[in-house]
């Protein structure tokens, strides 16, 4: 029987609400008939009607939709064998670009300084609708974070609306459906923080970055049921405080709330008009918006010596507590957060100047309070002020609401522990943008660390949404010259843009990967004309100052290098940027090579395939002696030639001994950096040192993935000795010799970049890997070893859920897989013998 097992639109299967004049429509399908495959599909949309044979992305060609407008998608398909199956999904219009009868309102009464936290401002309007209602649509966007409370209930689901865009070119507005909320009497309350447009933000404590204070555009817009409607917009009629029960409220200082606070008695003043900077286009939420993802409660309470109640949750995530309270008027509550314990009292210091403070004052009796405005990256959190007997803490786990799409398990379970630590690691850096680390008084987005993690990232979650927005914001903020920031959205950030490796390519291989799992080519084309002016302008500083056979050596005008490699200092891991930087060029020039041929662009295909040529030429004529031995080894300029296929015959041979050889030499350890450690396991498994790449995933000794879950780590640290085996942890600065460096230690329990290994387990142990955009074909090809006996695990690709199921027992290996409708799959098992399969569920068996 076929079926139509999911109709997304824009990527999402229910509340879809957009601005896209045609917005893209995909469907998966199943069957219970082996290879059955899709012939024909009808889709319509109102009185737009299209017949195809693709599932995915096919974008709405019918006459203009119109605004504020809910639409049903009709599909039916059939397959091969002339079976039939039908579906329907709704998705919303937004504005369309309808004109805002509302005007952005703040206080016109308040200033803050330089130094200081904006307070939040409390924004409110009474309003009886003139009728009976029918429907109310709300439409809210702010300079800050917003909490919209209608009749003292909350609306909508998310935190930290509208989202963090590049607020010079782009504000998200969200849309929330408030029929059931209305009365006779209504009372809209709205709370703004500072956020990231104007609250502190950035390393170097930055306020007043996008805005000089926050402000707030709202709509209510309620149809009667006699026809009519009715806009009510912020305007001057508001009124506003800064007096209201959110007193402090900024990501990394924390939050206070004072419930004694009686709104109806607070000094409200008329609310005045003002506008953002420059003129940002106002978009429908087209991200995935920050969202309560799992709830925990602690597996231990302690009392320190400090005296604080030590709450441990037994898991390092972002989030908030939440506390179930019997209290008295006035008392106030503190509660604090780190990620680990030194001598049984919360540590601090990696959190540099933030404060991860959250402070409640009671109003009597039972009461529950949770932070709406601030976030924490923590496992432990430390309370005062109350005792123990009248608390009930548990905790939030937020992040942004991309669905789960893969798992991995195997017959090793401290490798199972490293699969969720990277989960968590992702999850917890996944708030919005995706930030280097929750904790500490940074949660850039900054763009190395991503252009490491995207592939893994893909594996674990759908990432469309998330890295459409993020992308959108990237293209927005690139440098005239073709550079990238450092960090998207920029917001404050001193470093310049400029083309740097691995963090600029991240313009190129994010969008690359985003494709390989989601097979979405629109977004290649979109990003096209950055990836070309970002490579221009690599190859113009490849050519600065160089002649012969080091032109193609890029240099300058700065690179991370082997940044936080295991040995060395950030000086050591800077020197190494010719390395990286030339590795990485010739590889963007690749992955350039592909796109340009999958859009058609064939002149740019062999521009870019030579062009990768001239860099291959250089970087072995430079760095090596000609047959594969580097004349300055270490190991990511081993790693990413192989990894990146920039090396040949019998070199090829030579350069995976040298590597392996460096691993030994290194008593089995890898000494890779952010830009080596995501394909060192690739470059021996693929290489013919499988075993070696299996002993350094197995490896249990600092520095090691496995050290990290041997010492208790419950997500990926930025460090590999963040926590040294004496116990005690690394807050040195990353410059040797220096007492301060201005790094503050530069320690994270909670960075995702090196769990960039799990890319691996998926593609090599489970051996599943997309072969075209979006899975429409792929190959499984496990390659089993360091003893283990099974390994299973499964992708949720746009076409379907593929499944892989392997075990080695009494000599035999068995494998079962499953293959959606829709997709093709080579297999390859590990004696050699190769299958290609279409829909189903296959299995095998073979000699080990």
């Amino acid at each position: 029987m076929l079926t139509i097992a999911k109709i997304t639109v824009e990527n999402l299967e229910t509340g879809c609400v957009t601005d896209r004049p045609h917005p893209r429509i995909s469907f998966a399908l199943e069957s219970d008939r082996p290879g059955a495959a899709l012939r024909t599909a009808a889709i319509t949309v109102g009185d737009w009607h299209t017949e195809t044979a693709e599932q995915l992305h096919i974008p709405y060609a019918g006459p203009p939709l119109h605004p504020l407008t809910d639409y049903t998608v009709e599909i039916r398909a059939t397959d091969d064998a002339g079976e039939t199956a039908q579906a329907a999904a709704g998705f919303s219009t937004g504005r369309l670009g309808t004109p805002w009868t509302a005007k952005w309102i703040t206080d016109g009464e308040y200033t803050f300084g330089r130094e200081e936290s904006p307070a939040p401002m409390t924004f409110r309007r009474r309003f009886t609708p003139r009728g009976r209602a029918k429907r109310a649509i709300l439409h809210a966007a702010a300079l800050g974070i917003y909490e919209l409370t209608l009749n003292g209930e909350k609306v909508g689901t998310q935190y930290f609306a509208p989202g963090f865009t590049s607020y010079e070119h782009q504000i998200q507005y969200q849309s929330y459906d408030v029929t059931g909320q209305l009365r006779k009497s209504n009372e809209l309350i709205a709370v703004v923080a500072g956020g990231w447009a104007c609250g502190f933000f950035n390393y170097n404590r930055k306020n007043k970055i996008s805005a000089d204070k926050q402000a707030l555009l709202l709509e209510l817009r309620v149809f009667y049921e006699d026809g009519s409607d009715e806009i009510l917009g912020t305007d001057t009629d508001w009124d506003v405080t800064t007096q209201g029960s959110y007193r402090f409220a900024e990501f990394y200082d924390g939050e206070t709330y004072d419930a004694t606070v009686d709104l109806a008695k607070a000094p409200f003043h008329p609310a005045a008009v003002t506008a953002p900077r420059g003129t940002p286009k106002l978009l429908a939420d087209y991200g995935s918006p920050v969202r309560v993802r799992e709830t925990l409660t602690p597996i231990s309470c302690q009392k320190a010596a400090s005296g604080e109640i030590i709450y441990d949750f037994g898991q390092n995530f972002a989030g908030v507590v939440c506390a179930q309270i019997s209290g008295r008027h006035g008392q106030r509550i503190t509660f604090r957060h780190a990620e680990v314990l030194v001598d049984g009292e919360l540590f601090v210091k990696p959190l540099r100047t933030a404060k991860a403070t959250a402070t409640y004052l009671c109003r009597d009796g039972e009461q529950t309070y949770s932070p709406r405005l601030t976030y924490m990256g923590f496992r432990y959190a430390g309370v005062s002020g109350i005792d123990e007997a009248d608390l009930t803490l548990s905790a939030y786990a937020l992040a942004s609401d991309i669905p789960e799409a893969g798992s991995f398990e195997c017959s090793n379970a401290p490798v199972n522990r490293f699969v969720q630590n990277i989960r968590w690691g992702g999850l917890s850096n996944f708030v919005d943008i995706p930030t280097d680390c929750p904790q500490r008084d940074e949660r850039q987005g900054w763009t190395g660390d991503i252009a490491v993690f995207a592939s893994t990232a893909c594996y674990h979650f759908d990432m469309s949404r998330f890295f459409d927005k993020w992308l959108l914001d990237m293209r927005a903020e690139q440098g005239r010259s073709g550079g990238i920031p450092m960090v998207v959205p920029r917001q404050g950030d001193r470093w310049p843009t400029m083309a740097t490796s691995c963090w600029g390519d991240s313009c190129i291989t994010v969008p690359w990967t985003e494709y390989l799992a989601r097979g979405d080519a629109a977004l290649l084309k979109a990003q096209y004309p950055a990836m070309k002016r970002f490579l221009k302008a690599a190859k113009f500083w490849s050519e600065l100052l160089a002649v012969g056979k080091y032109r193609r050596i890029w240099r300058f005008p700065f690179h991370f290098g082997d940044w936080c490699a295991p040995e060395g200092g950030a000086r050591d891991w800077i020197a190494r940027g010719k390395w990286v930087g030339t590795a990485y060029f010739a590889n963007s020039c690749a992955i350039m090579a592909e796109i340009a041929s999958l859009l058609d662009e064939t002149e740019d295909a062999a521009y870019y395939r030579r062009l990768r040529t001239e860099i291959i030429r250089s970087y072995r004529r430079v760095f090596t002696d000609g047959y594969g031995k580097l004349k300055d080894e270490f190991q990511t300029a081993y790693v990413l030639p192989l990894f990146f296929g920039m090396t040949d015959g019998a070199e090829t041979a030579a350069m995976a001994d040298n590597l392996a050889r460096l691993v030994k030499e290194a008593d089995n350890h890898l000494t890779t950096g952010f830009t080596g450690t995501p394909y060192l396991l690739f470059a021996l498994s693929d290489n013919g040192h499988l075993r070696e790449a299996y002993d350094l995933l197995l490896q249990d000794t600092c520095p090691s993935w496995l050290y990290e879950v041997r010492s208790g780590g419950t997500t990926i640290w930025e460090r590999w000795d963040a926590l040294r085996p004496d116990g005690t942890v690394n807050t040195a600065p990353l410059t040797k010799g220096k007492k301060d460096d201005g790094s503050g230690g530069m320690v994270s329990f909670n960075h995702y970049a090196n769990g960039a290994a799990g890319d691996w387990l998926y593609r090599r142990v489970l051996g599943l890997e997309p072969a075209s955009g979006g899975y429409r074909t792929f190959r499984v090809r496990p390659m089993p070893g360091g003893g283990l006996t099974w390994a299973k695990g499964s992708h949720l690709t746009p076409y379907g859920k593929i499944s892989v199921d392997w075990r080695i027992e009494n000599g035999a290996f068995t494998l079962a897989l499953r293959v959606p409708v829709g997709s093709a799959c080579e297999l390859t098992l590990p004696n050699g013998e190769t299958h290609s399969l279409r829909s189903g569920i296959h299995q095998y068996q073979s000699p080990v």
